[in-house]
């Protein structure tokens, strides 16, 4: 992270941080939860995103002198504070859910422990990587299951919302399952593998389709696919494209890679281009598709028979334009006393969907030994143990009569430590290793909770010590 992020923050993170300088809790030990309400699209579950590039801006957290002498001129701040703020060191403790892991709603996916002042501090930061990775990852997963095994490939990058947003969106994209991306510059700044061919603009660039082709071939011999859309598909682009590769790749021994088309009815075309490919001796020449493509017209695609090895997937995918924010908050969740005891904190509201779950906390997912797949997560106290030599009961926590008697099974806790004191003590995987991962734990989800439409509603419960501390809380803190 070359540019110094520190002061992307909302200014009510700074005037807070300011008012607790000056208070009598200046030291207290703060414990706050980031965690999402709803799945994108009304899916199953989403994807967690975004560690890495949190963790390279704490690890950078800094106050410039420009940064200073610009909060000084606001008029805002006492001098004492902003010498705080010039000594700035982060110094809590960090946990998150890795990268690649199935989320689901409520539970803690980063929480942060430590003084008030820093954990106030880095929520914009905190929300923004991970919310914009996360979402982008979550809707790539949705369209390369959609794809049914046929590679997507991230086209976007024209149409993110930003640069960071094209160069980080493609990093999620990959998490979520894409193959590769366009974006060259995420490819060589996280290992994921380019791809890409040529524009209309090249083959009208030259005196005729074939000409255009036959240059592009010459070029790219061992990798040559050729875009057949820009006049005709059937009666122009493909019997060019079968003339190039027989007077150019053939005579070399070379093989086509494959075709793209980006315009028209695509279903219809893949079936007719397939044919004469085959018919002409080029079974292995693959067929991509492009042009506004989400996981909803793959699917129709293949359920009406389309020819298609390789998908595009751009402006649906980079913007997540059908859920465009992921809706991740990060709240106070305890406080720790001068005794050390952690006092455990709520918000109640009469959204019932935004009162928080309280105190100092971890996400187990429990696994059946038989199948592999996962049975639930369960939150519990963070000095809890889920003991799986004995049954345990689980229990939803709005409807409490709906219990299950959970044997034979493994209970794994999802977050891992990410800082110690401010001191980064997690190495974080490579993308390629991410992704692997991604689809590993994808694949303990049963079918019904991947389903795109009414999916089954995986259980995230609470320990009943965890749910008896939350409703006291709330009885203590109701009004009629």
């Amino acid at each position: 992270m070359k540019e110094n992020l520190t002061m992307l923050m909302d200014l009510y993170e700074l005037t807070m941080a300011n008012g607790i300088f000056y208070s009598k809790d200046k030291d207290a030990v703060c414990y706050f939860d980031m965690f999402f309400r709803r799945v994108p699209d009304e899916g199953g579950y989403a994807i967690m995103a975004g560690i890495a590039q949190l963790i390279e801006y704490l690890k950078n957290l800094r106050f410039e002198k420009e940064d200073i002498e610009y909060l000084r001129s606001l008029n805002l701040f006492g001098e004492e504070f902003l010498e705080y703020l010039a000594n700035f060191k982060f110094t809590c403790d960090v946990w998150a859910v890795p990268e690649g892991t199935p989320i689901f709603p409520k539970e803690p996916i980063v929480t942060v422990r430590g003084p008030a002042l820093e954990a106030f501090l880095i929520e914009t930061m905190v929300l923004l990587t991970v919310n914009h990775q996360s979402l982008i990852a979550t809707k790539a997963n949705r369209i390369s299951r959609a794809a049914e095994g046929r590679a997507v490939l991230e086209f976007g990058a024209r149409r993110a919302h930003s640069y960071d947003a094209a160069v980080l969106g493609a990093r999620a994209a990959v998490i979520g399952g894409c193959a590769g991306t366009s974006c060259v510059k995420s490819a060589k700044d996280f290992g994921s593998k380019p791809s890409g061919t040529m524009a209309h603009s090249w083959v009208q660039m030259f005196s005729s389709e074939y000409e255009a082709f036959k240059i592009y071939a010459k070029q790219y011999p061992d990798s040559c696919m050729l875009l057949v859309d820009t006049f005709n598909v059937l009666k122009s682009g493909i019997p060019n494209a079968i003339k190039v590769f027989d007077e150019v790749l053939k005579p070399m021994g070379k093989r086509p890679l494959g075709v793209r088309i980006d315009s028209g009815d695509i279903t219809y075309l893949t079936k007719k281009v397939r044919k004469m490919l085959d018919d002409a001796g080029y079974p292995d020449c693959k067929i991509c598709v492009s042009n506004s493509l989400d996981e909803y017209l793959i699917r129709d695609m293949l359920v009406q028979g389309a020819a298609v090895d390789t998908f595009g997937v751009g402006e649906r995918l980079i913007t997540a334009s059908s859920e465009a924010v992921f809706g991740g908050v990060y709240k106070l969740v305890a406080v720790q006393n001068d005794q050390g005891n952690i006092i455990p904190k709520i918000k109640v509201s009469e959204n019932t969907a935004k009162i928080t779950i309280p105190s100092f906390k971890r996400v187990w997912r429990l696994f059946d030994n038989d199948s592999g797949k996962a049975i639930a997560d369960v939150i519990t106290l963070h000095h809890e143990t889920i003991d799986e030599s004995k049954p345990y009961e689980i229990f939803d926590p709005d409807h409490t009569w709906k219990r299950k008697r959970v044997e034979n099974f493994t209970a794994r806790p999802l977050a891992v430590r990410i800082f110690d004191k401010g001191e980064c003590v997690y190495k974080s995987p490579t993308l390629s290793e991410i992704a692997e991962y991604c689809k590993k734990e994808v694949e303990t989800l049963w079918d019904e909770v991947k389903r795109f439409e009414k999916p089954h509603s995986y259980y995230v419960d609470l320990s009943q010590n965890l749910w008896d501390e939350r409703l006291s809380m709330l009885k203590k803190h109701s009004f009629r």
